[in-house]
């Protein structure tokens, strides 16, 4: 008998934060190591930066790095402490939309 592949179901999550325009803005968290490999564009130079993944359902914590300074998505009311005496942004992908 052959083993079945499952199927891995990603979601899109959207990710916004606003700034000044001009700004260097990556996303980066335990979705991809806290690497800042995700860069969000500011399209209408507005100061709306946005981004999306495909992430696969489960919980995870996220912060934008802006100008080199690391902040928490003031537009989420969910955090967790992290190791260095602040907050992450959390993000909960749910397995059905």
């Amino acid at each position: 008998m052959s083993a079945e592949k499952k199927r891995v179901v990603r979601r899109v999550v959207n990710f916004e934060v606003r700034d000044l325009p001009g700004k260097e803005v990556w996303l980066a968290g335990t979705f991809n190591d806290w690497q800042p490999v995700k860069k969000l564009t500011d399209k209408n130079g507005d100061g709306i930066y946005r981004g999306r993944m495909m992430l696969v359902p489960g919980e995870y914590q996220y912060k934008f790095l802006i100008d080199g300074e690391w902040r928490a998505d003031a537009a989420n009311p969910n955090f967790a402490p992290n190791g260095f005496g602040s907050l992450n942004s959390v993000v909960i992908v749910d397995a059905k939309k």
